[in-house]
């Protein structure tokens, strides 16, 4: 194993401790795979090649290399209580690996290896827009049931991150979108000269209270851009908690059209894509949530969290622009203008918000996105759709 990066080979030997502790017995993991992970953490595959006891043939290791930051939330408990949680679903509605082990002292997880499954990324990247499509709508039915499975249950996982220390816990982006809805009206008069008419500013205020205790809540990961979620033979898995957190199922489901705000690979769907995709989620939520069915109450609430999400993804991304365009994300192979991507959220916003009557929203969504496409001309004149759909766009 000498020939492999050294973060790797300290995951695996912490791993191996950790497992022979419960064993009693030698465990030697084998054959390390470097799985990725952040300049948070290292992840890797290895073969379990001596057992004393009932494992799986191979593992999923991820090791935490650094401390949290002094007071904020620990991403590592917030990862193990999600594990936890979920362990503890049946095994039909569980949407992650199962948790085997971990360590608080050593900040590491032993987890199940779901296989050499691909992402979705894979597939939205890929050749092949029919199997894109399956995967989009196997990913939207994953977040329903996800949320129906963990309905009800955020007393549990409060539970689960006191036992891990943390002392209070809240959506991660919360205090972002707060002050989002606070000083985006400052930030496009002062970047673009776009005035934000009072009716707007209310308008995109009043959506803070999905960021509330609302009678809709369900566990989200937080994070599912299109590379956090795998592809396996028993549909989408879920995977990265570390800001896993409760909070209004449509905060996610908004996903659908946005889309995936502020992922890197945050490109357009094709069109009738997001309604598809939200009849899918729908079925899985109706059960717990059957007052959802009503089209009025259910599309307000969605047109809430978009709102919300453009504006958030505004604060973020808005500033970035200032002196100079570039992509979104680090792979300018993979990944948009920052311009075009927040063009296409307020046009599309707009286009909700026109259709539901909110009038001075969806004439703010039209300012905006002409001013960025007028102020950036060398851009790509509108989002293209992921490049699995582009052959039939």
């Amino acid at each position: 194993m000498g020939a492999f990066p050294r973060p790797v080979l300290a995951a695996l030997a912490a791993a191996e401790r950790l497992l022979t502790r419960r064993a009693g017995a030698s465990v030697v993991l084998a054959d390390p795979e470097d799985l990725g992970g952040s300049d948070r953490s290292v992840v890797a595959r290895a073969r379990v090649a001596r057992n004393p006891f009932a494992l799986p043939r191979t593992l999923v290791v991820k090791h935490y290399l650094a401390d949290p930051d002094p007071g904020l939330p620990d991403p590592f408990h917030h990862e193990v209580a999600s594990c936890q949680l979920f362990t503890a679903l049946p095994t039909e509605a569980r949407p992650s690996p199962v948790l085997i082990a971990h360590d608080p002292v050593a900040r590491l997880l032993v987890l199940e290896d779901l296989g050499r499954s691909s992402t979705l990324a894979d597939a939205l990247f890929g050749p092949d827009p029919a199997h894109a499509k399956r995967c989009l709508l196997s990913w939207a039915r994953a977040l329903g049931r996800m949320q129906a499975a963990t309905a009800g249950r955020e007393n549990d996982f409060g539970a689960l991150l006191r036992r891990q220390g943390e002392r209070a816990w809240r959506d991660p982006v919360a205090d972002d979108a707060r002050a989002a809805l606070a000083g985006v009206s400052e930030l496009l008069e002062e970047q673009l000269g776009i005035r934000v008419p009072e009716a707007a500013r209310h308008e995109a205020q009043d959506t803070a209270r999905l960021l509330g205790g609302t009678r809709y809540r369900a566990f989200s990961p937080s994070d599912t851009c299109p590379d956090n979620n795998l592809v396996t033979s028993r549909g989408v898995r879920f995977v990265d908690f570390e800001w896993g957190c409760f909070r209004d199922v449509v905060l996610d489901a908004a996903y659908f059209r946005v889309p995936f705000p502020a992922c890197e690979a945050s490109f357009a769907l094709p069109h009738g894509m997001a309604a598809t995709m939200l009849d899918a989620w729908r079925s899985e939520i109706a059960g717990v949530w059957p007052d959802l069915d009503d089209v009025e109450l259910l599309e307000r609430r969605l047109l809430d969290a978009q709102l919300l999400w453009v504006w958030l993804c505004t604060w973020w991304l808005l500033p970035r622009i200032t002196e100079r365009d570039g992509p979104l994300g680090a792979d300018p192979t993979r990944t948009p203008r920052i311009s075009t991507v927040l063009a296409h959220y307020w046009r599309e916003m707009a286009g909700s918000a026109e259709a539901l009557g909110l009038r001075a929203s969806a004439d703010l969504g039209i300012a905006v996105a002409d001013v960025l496409r007028d102020r950036h001309v060398d851009a790509p004149p509108s989002l293209p759709v992921y490049p699995a759909f582009r052959s039939v766009a």
